[in-house]
């Protein structure tokens, strides 16, 4: 690898340095699949039957005469022989053909990587696409680019992951939720089509000779609770989403109290219910298919943190006159775990999906600082998943009810346990810096409100907390999809606010189109992109939860 600040060419040694800023990403292992070839092996020979002879009963292997000229005929032990001798270097020919397609693992199967397989602990010195962030979006893209690409050995995609047991991915730590009831068209168009996807999740990421996928779809809907002063914003969001082809009723509260009689309906003036594609499913079934998926068709993963980058501005600073107004990023630097050593690793595409951090990444070392403005508005933000006991509370047709005061719970389970909590005031905000859990903040403010709402939880027993992260967008809680204006060939998927899981297949598609089609075809994502931030122009979404 070479040393931080060197240009071309790629650099071969490693060198320690000093920590800068945060990235994503941690082993390193290949995967590519090859074309089968055809005529592996040939089995056996032809027998040929003698003319006018038989086998007779004189000694083994001595042909019997009748009548006219004998002629040698191969016995069976010579036949067996025969074939398993040309059986051995058949099935040689066979191994080394599978070692040559399969990825390149230095494993037992040439590549090819098991799902759970540790990884390699280096990086590859060059790639085509790197990914930084292997949580849910991260694999959506990189799994979107093969399947998009149509090839086997075309692009060469690296994902990186600094945290390979996901203990702190904020994909595994959600609550698992998918809705349709959003307030911004763009977000309404792109629940829509990680519904259809997760609908038919085999035909994606079915993997041959792998058991189908079950992500446990529980289709218990969304339940949203509106106040009097926020009733006509409610109804307003509800014919948009109709417009959009959404199924979802408004209720009023007689019609409330009716079908969901464990709710207080006091100070509840309507409520927007999802009838179709909504509900919760098991966040790790989604991320470890992704990635078993991409994988398979080639993607090579690597365990590691992007914590600086190489771009053309070092190669072209002008004597006088003014700086480049672009540039492209020619390596990141991969720092190893638990060393001081990196690896550079040349690249013709970034793509910056690393959730909570994808702020930071864009001040790591070696982005020109002109280039980065104005930052990325994307910060990490804690919030707590807290889990109770309440053998009364309600039953299997229980939703994910969100409260007009912004608690949140839904149904864990059939056995009386359930997940809830609620965003703090932004004046409140606990501190992102560890993932600790403030077990008072439940007593003080989430209980009592779930308690007002579902009376029965009152007496509910606490279970347990978690933490996790949110990649919150100050500007306007909205993802930002696309390139990034003056770093040429950055995109950008992060800043989702809460709501990254369930629209990773979407966004995962239109960042790959982006790539390999030039353009949006599937979804118009165009107003998620970076502009609206140069221009100081917000895509405000209601129903960030």
């Amino acid at each position: 690898m070479a040393a931080a600040g060197a240009p071309s060419p790629a650099p071969r040694t490693r060198r320690t340095a000093h920590r800068s800023s945060a990235g994503m990403g941690r082993g390193c292992a290949g995967a590519w699949w090859g074309a089968w070839p055809s005529g592996m092996l040939r089995w056996g020979r032809a027998l040929r039957a003698p003319l006018g002879g038989g086998v007779g009963g004189g000694p083994r292997g001595s042909p019997t005469p009748r009548g006219g000229p004998s002629r040698p005929l191969r016995t069976a032990t010579p036949l067996s022989s025969d074939i398993f001798r040309e059986l051995g270097p058949g099935l040689q020919r066979l191994g080394q053909t599978l070692k040559d397609q399969l990825p390149g693992w230095g494993g037992g199967l040439g590549g090819w990587i098991p799902p759970g397989a540790p990884l390699d602990s280096h990086p590859p010195e060059e790639a085509d696409v790197v990914v930084v962030g292997g949580g849910v979006v991260g694999w959506s893209v990189a799994y979107w680019l093969k399947a998009l690409e149509g090839q086997r050995h075309g692009m060469k995609v690296l994902v990186v992951e600094r945290d390979p047991t996901y203990s702190q991915a904020s994909t595994v730590l959600s609550v698992g939720g998918i809705r349709q009831q959003f307030s911004l068209p763009e977000n309404i168009r792109m629940s829509r089509f990680s519904a259809s996807f997760l609908r038919n999740i085999n035909e994606h990421l079915g993997v041959p000779n792998e058991p189908p996928i079950d992500i446990q779809f529980q289709p218990s809907g969304y339940l949203f609770l509106a106040p009097p002063e926020g009733a006509a914003r409610l109804e307003a969001t509800v014919r948009l989403q109709r417009e959009e082809g959404v199924q979802v009723a408004l209720l009023s509260p007689t019609q409330l109290k009716a079908k969901f009689p464990w709710i207080d309906t006091e100070d509840v003036a309507v409520a927007s219910y999802g009838l179709q594609d909504e509900g919760w499913f098991d966040p790790w079934t989604l991320l470890n298919a992704f990635r078993r998926k991409a994988t398979s068709l080639g993607v090579y993963s690597c365990s590691g943190e992007v914590r600086g980058f190489i771009t053309s501005a070092e190669d072209m600073m002008p004597l006088q006159g003014p700086a480049p107004m672009t540039a492209r990023i020619k390596y990141v630097h991969i720092h190893m775990p638990d060393s001081l050593e990196y690896q550079p690793v040349a690249c013709a595409i970034v793509v910056n999906a690393a959730g909570a951090w994808a702020g930071e990444l864009l001040k790591a070392a070696g982005l020109p600082g002109r280039l980065c403005q104005p930052p990325l508005p994307i910060q990490p933000r804690k919030r707590y998943v807290f889990s109770w006991h309440c053998p009364d509370g309600p039953g299997f047709s229980c939703p994910l009810l969100v409260d007009t005061t912004g608690a949140y719970f839904r149904r864990d389970g059939i056995a009386g346990n359930y997940l809830g909590g609620m965003s703090p005031p932004e004046e409140e905000e606990p501190d992102p810096g560890d993932l600790s859990v403030d077990h008072d903040f439940f007593q003080e403010q989430v209980w009592p409100r779930l308690a007002r709402r579902v009376p029965v939880f009152a007496s509910l027993h606490p279970r347990g907390a978690w933490a996790g992260y949110y990649d919150h967008n100050t500007f306007d809680r909205n993802g930002v999809l696309g390139p990034h204006p003056k770093l040429e060939n950055l995109f950008l998927a992060a800043g989702f606010s809460g709501h990254g899981l369930q629209h990773a297949p979407a966004a995962g598609r239109a960042v790959a189109e982006l790539v390999v089609k030039g353009g949006y075809e599937s979804l118009d994502l165009q107003r998620l992109g970076w502009e609206r931030l140069v221009e100081g122009e917000p895509l405000e979404e209601d129903g960030v939860v």
